[in-house]
């Protein structure tokens, strides 16, 4: 073994790292998809209200 423990050394820093990452998406497709439409609802509204606010200035 001529490296010695470096290969351990790296093992453990790789642990620490993945273990210090937070999970990015933890929803399935179907959880996903009706988050994507809550929120694609949610501007829909804000763009009505926007239009209807412009119109009334108008």
């Amino acid at each position: 073994m001529a490296r010695g423990n470096q290969r351990d050394k790296a093992r453990e820093k790789n642990l620490k790292e993945q273990a210090g990452k937070k999970g990015k998406n933890t929803m399935s497709g179907s959880e996903q998809a009706k988050a994507k439409e809550n929120a694609a609802a949610i501007m829909r509204a804000k763009q009505a209200a926007a239009e209807a606010k412009k119109a009334d200035g108008k």
